[in-house]
């Protein structure tokens, strides 16, 4: 599939369809704008993509390009999981937020790609003339394969990658599902963690909102502070934090988010007492003594607490009993 682009259109390719979310008047079966001879609309792209075939796209294109490629949505009426998706080229420059939460396919680029990228890598490429990004997910649970990383490193057998490129980079291990570690040596951007199963995401700097939403499991380590909305939806998994801006942990469910510095929760999130296991886990991550480790602040839902009888016998109830 082919069509040439004679101004900048944002979403294309995008899984998640994210402008129908956004009170817009487009729709998945809109016909995208600024074409040049063709007439497909959104959701042909996706669906293209999705039988694993190719898309190539002449011009330059907009934000939010091959959002949640490579992901069957539940919102759709999928599983939520990985399935393979096809190859995406672009003779053009794409604008910011390309491959966010990205986990299957492939994407060339002949052009410039900005600031802030999703969770992709780039790669050497095989293709003449293009720059090639894989998603670090798939990286991360597949391997590597022949595809030799550009100025980052990854250990296939540790299943350890280190980003030291100085690019911000959002939703870094999507989805992931497997035991890998992934080091950013530097600031993340917004989502880290996203839908995280399994894994260790270690990041030495700060990173943006929404850090851990949705996380399913695995740990998000974040040696400065994290934007707003951190923790959000949590299902399960753990949360380590210097800090952490505006309210942390909304609807979270389960889980558990600590922080050197005390943060704002909201019920039924609350401050818990940290264990010794609790400064033994973050003693791991961090590297830090005992007595500081035990220092930090631990949150989480409360599920059982002491009820003092009429006899002065005290027993352990569940919260709700």
């Amino acid at each position: 599939m082919e069509l040439e682009l004679t101004d900048r259109v944002d979403n294309l390719c995008d899984y998640t369809y994210n402008f129908t979310w956004q009170n817009s008047n487009l729709s998945p079966e809109s016909v995208i704008p600024s074409q040049k001879g063709t007439n497909y609309t959104f959701k042909d792209l996706v669906d293209e993509l999705r039988k694993g075939k190719e898309v190539r796209i002449t011009g330059d294109v907009g934000n939010r390009l091959a959002y949640s490629l490579g992901v069957d949505l539940k919102h759709f009426g999928g599983t939520g999981a990985p399935e393979r998706a096809g190859v995406l080229y672009v003779d053009g420059d794409v604008s910011s937020e390309m491959g966010m939460g990205m986990v299957s396919g492939t994407v060339y680029i002949k052009g410039r790609v900005e600031e802030p990228i999703g969770n992709v890598v780039e790669v050497v490429s095989d293709e003449t003339g293009y720059h090639k990004f894989r998603s670090i997910t798939e990286v991360l649970c597949r391997g590597s394969g022949k595809d030799i990383l550009i100025k980052n490193k990854y250990h296939d057998r540790k299943r350890h990658l280190v980003l030291d490129d100085g690019i911000l980079r959002g939703t870094v291990a999507a989805r992931c599902s497997c035991e890998a570690l992934v080091t950013i040596e530097g600031d993340a951007c917004n989502g880290t963690g996203l839908l995280m199963q399994k894994g260790t995401v270690h990041i030495e700097g700060d990173a943006g909102m929404n850090t851990g939403a949705h996380l399913d499991g695995g740990v998000v380590v974040v040696e400065g502070t994290a934007g707003e909305f951190a923790g959000a939806y949590m299902k399960k998994g753990t949360l380590i934090l210097e800090d952490a801006k505006g309210f942390a942990g909304a609807n979270l469910s389960d889980g558990v988010i600590f922080a050197r510095k005390k943060i704002k929760t909201a019920p039924p999130v609350e401050e818990l007492t940290i264990s010794q296991d609790d400064a033994s886990l973050i003693r791991k991550y961090l590297g830090l003594g005992h007595i500081e480790a035990m220092s930090y602040h631990k949150y989480g839902i409360m599920r059982e607490r002491l009820v003092r009888m009429r006899d002065g016998s005290v027993v352990v109830r569940r919260v709700g009993e």
